[in-house]
């Protein structure tokens, strides 16, 4: 049993006008959704993915502008990788983060491929890293002044940071089905090591880096830190085996939650760190024309006899 690759990536912002603009003028991303934490209907929950909304692309945020900055350390997710086209493109984003005064380290080699590691408007941890051209899926979008050549192409993996690999290497190998790739000494510090896992054949989309740092302090989810990762099974029928799985192994989870544009199934596998299984099926244009994603409120069926009630409660963004 194998889930697909990343799915989406749901951080937390303290700053949502500052994180559209983050996303959308200075990434290049589309907002193909702007909708509400259907947990918390007071919060905004924007996506920002690629021009078609694809699986695989779509970054999202929760604005929670009560919660404080996020405490960086282990047992967390550590770090969101998109890809981009060659290292051409590399070169264009560290001129543009210049103009803009966007925190990076330049470009720099690790496993085998240039990245370049920033940060976004409230510290968040990032990587884009050259996929050198393999297949994508979707499509760029091409409406924010971002040459498309060099646009980001959804994402490549993301970080793990954990206290001790051999706690966790069972739940990525035996429970997950990843395959042990290979392990690296860190960037930052080469005592600590890298261990990287491919899930469905692996490349990008479909990668997961794992830093072990015992010696870390427990980081503290806030603004500018990553709430959960999703990964992608195809349809119900697949997220279905996954619950029987989970079940029988023991493991404690959310069940199936229907969430309009995909359904999912939640489930921790540490205190700091929360997976989550999500559909393919149905997608953004569920209620909503492709050529207009994102350009009103949505939301799902059940919340929009509400709608009065939580948009007078949202502010204009």
């Amino acid at each position: 049993m194998q889930v697909h690759g990343i799915h989406h990536v749901t951080a937390v912002t303290a700053k949502i006008q500052e994180n559209v603009d983050f996303y959308t003028r200075l990434l290049g991303l589309r907002l193909v959704k702007k909708s509400v934490n259907q947990d918390d209907t007071s919060a905004y929950h924007m996506f920002y993915a690629d021009k078609l909304g694809t699986p695989g692309t779509d970054m999202t945020f929760f604005d929670w502008p009560q919660t404080p900055r996020d405490i960086k350390g282990t047992d967390s997710i550590a770090n969101t990788m998109f890809r981009v086209n060659g290292r051409a493109a590399l070169e264009y984003w560290v001129a543009r983060f210049d103009e803009r005064g966007v925190t990076h380290k330049g470009i720099e080699s690790f496993a085998g491929r240039d990245i370049l590691r920033f940060e976004d408007a409230e510290g968040q941890q990032m990587t884009l890293v050259d996929d050198q051209g393999s297949v994508f899926e979707g499509e760029v979008w091409d409406g924010a002044g971002v040459p498309t050549e060099h646009a980001i192409r959804g994402f490549f993996g993301v970080t793990l940071s954990v206290p001790s690999l051999e706690r966790f290497e069972p739940i990525f190998t035996q429970l997950m089905g990843w395959e042990a790739i290979t392990t690296l000494p860190s960037l930052d510090n080469p005592g600590e090591k890298v261990a990287i896992y491919a899930m469905d054949g692996g490349g990008p989309g479909k990668e997961v880096y794992v830093i072990e740092q015992p010696s870390a302090r427990r980081a503290m989810l806030g603004h500018g830190g990553v709430h959960h990762v999703a990964f992608r099974v195809t349809n119900h029928g697949e997220q279905d085996g996954w619950l029987e799985k989970l079940n029988s192994l023991g493991v404690r989870s959310s069940g199936l939650v229907e969430r309009y544009y995909f359904r999912s199934l939640y489930f921790r596998i540490s205190n700091g760190i929360l997976f989550e299984l999500a559909t393919d099926e149905p997608g953004f244009a569920v209620d909503e024309p492709v050529e207009t994603l994102g350009q009103r409120l949505a939301l799902p069926p059940f919340l929009e006899p509400q709608r009065a009630q939580i948009e007078a409660g949202l502010k204009p963004v």
